[in-house]
């Protein structure tokens, strides 16, 4: 024993001797700039009484007002904040943070042309009555282009509806919806305001999801993980919002920020060179870079952008003044909600504003960039442009794409399209091209010979007039260029500011109206970290640090705690009766299995898997659906995959539109799960609300790569002969592969609340059960 004894003082000595030095290697090399993490020295005022019993007490007295209010105890971001609004049923005193499942009751929930297809979903799980009615807004704006009987009598049944329940309806070809996402409707009308949450059924939430709010107000959650993105400089003339998230999504295009929620920082400098409609435009496409909302803080400059409309709504006494008044705005100003000092974020990023230049992304992908100057070296024709949808098509966008034309028209003619050219003008919104007529900025593209097209969505989403066809390059001012989504997947689509494709339109090819200057060698300043190199350096030493700390630390614990007969022995290795089962509830699998099909790309997305076109399609059979299962993706498919196949795929797999005949025609043919390296957020609410399973198996996808990577051409869909089995119970897979040999990974609990879920037929079941008892 004494040998023993003396084994671990001399193991505790050492190791102690080893966190000795390096805390001190680590403070002679960051100096000052070093941040404790975990013990932080706060200045703690005296008691009331101490004060007044000093000799000096009106000058203790002014010290103490002076002091900063005392850090809270629980540091939250400011979606934690907002998310803290909204949440209900927490337990007193409970914070939320990111990782905590919690039910919210969002301020509004607004539906488009899917309000039909929500309804009748809410009549099929009984419910009769919309439970706040004030909560819901409608608005047709996609499909508005398709006058067919079908459709329109589609939109009388949307207005009647509404009609019926007392709920805020907005008729087809008067604008684009607005959500969280940066769109239009609910933002120029204050339905989304500030500090306020909002879901949608479109890119956030989902027909089922809208159902169930509908009929109960609620909805789950769970809080994503939060990254921050500090911007740094000023925005340069002729590079706007749209370049600023078109460099994100590109420069940073490895799932950095996948299904995380955003906090766009910067000092007041900065934030005030960011119009408001350019950060619309921002919060709209981070969508796009992956994540599931995009925030920017309440500043003067938006208090600014509202007052301006709040004034006129108030001379004029229009009924926008309920919602956009000088009242609420005050109240918005005196109580701010900003992120807490010290609130913890699950990434950071910086990004250079004044090292931006004009940008494009393309062909057919937002992560494809490519600085403006080098496309336009080589010269690449142009046959459609499109000055349209939710993300550039304001009155500040139409004024940008007309300035274009009137510098070109300096020689006294008026500057028309390129021959063989044809431009789309769509405004997001009736007034917004009101807004435009009057600063004769549309005439100015009418005359240079732009097509109008209604209010609303259109080509972006692949529906009504101007679709691309095969062998086609367009660019766009719109937000997403996937294979296939604006019309043939054999069309070339890019992206780009209002400016650049209004020059495009005008000299035939991909070219910018050469207003930006870019400065010699300049490159752009992107990383991750806050920007301020001291800073980071001093928390990356620290992250090695605490790393060490944690690896001494349990060095020391293992040392004290072990005796001697401890040390001499091996551990038994794990028995059966050691391992953790699931409780599985009844009607839910304890155990999947199938042969792997393997659908090796990543950044699946929805039109991938279920096209568009077929989107707004009411009464598409099941058996169609299996048909047209990832059509875009791989026509093949639908021959390769049969039923009781576990589908494989890449990264980020469901990623883009929401929609849920993206999991329904995966259900439809008949597969039971899906796994993936990782998926889109969107994708698995949606699978889960439709009772598809799913797991995240990056190993699995990494030995499939692995074993194919040799062969000549790379295979869409493939027949694998490997086997799967998903013991949920024991929360592992199983692997065979094609020769026989297996392996097994660990996978994470399947919690209770989707087991319920999923047992139920989906979330439409659930809420069945929910409203039941009270009829």
């Amino acid at each position: 024993m004494r040998a023993g004894f003396r084994r671990q003082h001399q193991n505790s000595t050492r190791a102690l001797s080893i966190m000795t030095a390096l805390r001190r290697a680590i403070a002679l090399n960051t100096g000052t700039r070093l941040r404790p993490r975990t013990f932080i020295a706060r200045p703690r005022p005296l008691p009331a009484a101490a004060l007044e019993s000093t000799p000096n007490a009106a000058d203790a007295a002014a010290l103490r007002s002076s002091q900063p209010p005392p850090a809270p105890a629980i540091p939250q971001t400011l979606t934690e904040k907002i998310v803290q609004r909204y949440a209900t049923g927490l337990p007193s005193g409970k914070k939320v943070k990111a990782g905590d499942y919690v039910t919210l009751a969002p301020h509004r929930i607004m539906t488009h042309d899917n309000s039909w297809p929500v309804a009748l979903k809410f009549m099929q799980i009984g419910a009769s009555k919309i439970h706040d009615n004030s909560q819901v807004i409608m608005t047709l704006d996609h499909d508005v282009q398709n006058e067919t009987p079908a459709n329109l009598k589609k939109y009388r049944q949307v207005e009647e509806f509404a009609g019926q329940h007392g709920i805020q309806f907005y008729p087809a070809k008067r604008g684009i919806a607005l959500t969280i996402d940066g769109r239009h409707i609910n933002t120029r009308t204050g339905h989304a305001w500030p500090t306020t949450l909002t879901v949608a059924s479109d890119s956030h939430s989902n027909i089922t999801d809208a159902a169930s709010i509908w009929s109960t107000s609620k909805t789950w959650w769970q809080i994503p993980p939060i990254a921050k993105i500090n911007f740094m400089g000023t925005l340069p003339r002729g590079v706007t919002g749209k370049d600023v998230i078109i460099s994100l999504c590109g420069m940073l295009n490895q799932d950095e920020v996948l299904n995380h929620a955003l906090e766009f920082t910067g000092s007041e400098e900065t934030l005030a060179s960011i119009p408001i409609d350019d950060r619309l435009t921002i919060a709209n496409m981070t969508t796009e870079w992956g994540a599931l909302s995009g925030l920017f803080p309440v500043d003067e400059k938006l208090i600014s952008w509202y007052r301006a409309k709040a004034t006129p709504a108030a001379m004029f006494d229009s009924p926008l003044k309920e919602r956009i008044n000088h009242e609420r705005i005050d109240e918005l100003a005196e109580n701010k909600l900003v992120a807490d000092p010290g609130a913890s974020y699950a990434k950071e990023f910086y990004l250079n504003l004044s090292t931006l230049s004009p940008i494009v992304a393309g062909p057919n992908s937002v992560k494809i960039v490519t600085p403006l100057e080098t496309l336009e070296a080589q010269d690449i024709p142009v046959d459609k442009a499109y000055l349209v949808s939710c993300t550039n098509a304001r009155s500040s966008d139409f004024a940008a794409a007309a300035e274009v034309f009137r510098e070109a028209a300096k020689n006294g003619q008026p500057a028309k399209i390129a021959p063989g050219v044809k431009l789309y003008i769509a405004a997001a919104s009736i007034p917004e091209q009101e807004l435009a007529e009057a600063a004769g900025d549309w005439q100015i593209l009418v005359d240079a010979g732009a097509q109008v097209l209604p209010p609303g969505c259109g080509p972006c989403i692949g529906l009504g007039t101007g679709l691309l066809e095969d062998g086609e390059v367009g660019i766009s001012a719109s937000n997403r260029n996937f294979k296939g989504r604006m019309g043939s997947t054999a069309a070339r689509a890019y992206l780009a500011s209002p400016e650049v494709v209004a020059a495009s339109a005008l000299k035939g090819k991909i070219a910018g109206p050469g207003w930006h200057q870019k400065p010699e060698g300049a490159k752009v300043i992107i990383g991750e970290g806050s920007g301020d190199y001291v800073v980071d350096k001093a928390r990356s030493v620290e992250d090695a640090l605490d790393k060490l700390l944690g690896q001494v630390d349990s060095m020391i614990a293992t040392a004290e705690g072990a005796g001697e007969d401890a040390a001499e022995q091996s551990p038994s290795p794990p028995t059966a009766k050691d391992e953790t089962l699931t409780d599985i509830l009844p009607g839910f699998p304890e155990m999947i299995e199938g042969e792997i099909v393997f659908c090796d790309g990543d950044n699946i997305n929805t039109d991938g898997i279920y096209p568009g076109k077929y989107t707004y399609q009411d009464n598409v059979s099941r058996e169609k659906m299996s048909e047209i299962c990832m059509e875009n993706y791989d026509p093949k498919f639908r021959m390769t995959a049969k039923a009781g196949d576990i589908l494989v795929a890449g990264f980020n797999f469901g990623c883009g539109s929401s929609r849920e005949q993206a999991a329904t025609a995966i259900l439809a043919k008949q597969i039971p799960l899906v796994a993936a390296g990782s998926f889109g957020n969107i994708f698995s609410r949606n699978s889960i609300n439709n009772a598809l399973l799913g797991v995240e198996l990056p190993a699995l996808v990494h030995r499939l790569r692995e074993a194919y990577k040799d062969e000549a051409e790379k295979v869409l869909t493939r027949r694998t002969g490997w086997k799967l089995l998903w013991d949920i119970r024991r929360s592992k897979v199983v692997i065979t592969e094609k020769d026989g040999s297996s392996w097994e990974q660990k996978v994470g609990e399947m919690p209770p609340n989707v087991q319920e879920i999923i047992a139920c037929g989906g979330l439409e079941g659930w809420v069945k059960t929910k409203i039941a008892p009270e009829k």
